[in-house]
């Protein structure tokens, strides 16, 4: 069953066409990936998708229902989050803060609940501390838990965005070069995070990334953009020795190695 399906979608930005007729499905409880050169037009896919720019032609339907009209704030409720490219973190907040805030999206109690602290208070704070933690550990982020963020190296700046992606429970993610300026070792946690993620979270995952190793390593389907347009589609193993995708990115000698 497809959670996210893309079809015909084009943006222009006056003369300028950053994405041009693109048509792709997502599968519900996949980890796929969206890859291209740079300035093929990923981000911007990820933009429409997010209704952070508005679609110039062709749809996006999430779950069945139409999205390509719908403001960020409508489309996230529905339960798609993202990250992004440049680390977005309460930088001066504990690494459990950060978290612990973005758990308060779940909160169902009232304004007067939490001036009274009444019972449905009280036991909202608790399964919401009590999610935090859990996220902490999934991602790995326990012994951190007291450290601010700003204070973190990269890499682990970036689980805690993806973290707080989480807090929110979404159906789907958008990872934008989640293992950018991380190290081989980095880059190996954070395969094992976003596989996980998926599995314990019933998540669906999509991700843009210019690590071959990684995308060749979680993804079961790929999308390859060039110049705003879908150059092909399909599992690593075709991607990977498909002649357009290595002219594309490397030359015509050149062979991506998963």
């Amino acid at each position: 069953m497809d959670i996210l399906a893309i079809s015909d979608l084009t943006k222009t930005f006056g003369g300028l066409t950053a994405v041009e007729n693109v048509s792709f499905r997502v599968q519900e409880g996949s980890i796929s990936g969206l890859i291209g050169p740079n300035g093929a037009g990923k981000t911007t896919i990820f933009n429409l998708i997010t209704g952070i720019y508005k679609v110039t032609r062709g749809e996006i339907t999430f779950g069945g229902h139409s999205i390509h009209d719908l403001e960020p704030h409508a489309i996230a409720n529905m339960g798609i989050t993202r990250t992004f490219q440049n680390i977005r973190l309460f930088k001066r907040l504990s690494v459990y803060s950060n978290i612990l805030t973005a758990c308060h999206g779940n909160a169902s109690y009232s304004v007067v609940d939490s001036v009274l602290k009444s019972r449905r208070f009280r036991t909202e704070e608790k399964r919401l501390r009590e999610d935090a933690v859990s996220l902490m550990e999934i991602l790995g982020l326990a012994e951190w838990q007291n450290h601010i963020a700003h204070s973190l190296p990269y890499g682990l700046q970036r689980r805690l965005e993806i973290a707080r992606a989480l807090a929110v429970k979404p159906k789907l993610l958008l990872l934008d070069e989640p293992a950018a300026g991380m190290n081989p070792d980095e880059t190996q946690q954070l395969m094992h995070h976003i596989c996980r993620i998926r599995d314990e979270f019933s998540c669906t995952v999509f991700v843009i990334e210019h690590r071959m190793d990684l995308i060749m390593g979680i993804c079961e389907n790929i999308v390859v953009l060039n110049f705003g347009k879908k150059l092909t589609e399909g599992p690593p193993e075709e991607i990977q020795s498909d002649p357009q995708v290595i002219e594309a990115y490397l030359g015509k000698e050149a062979r991506i190695s998963a």
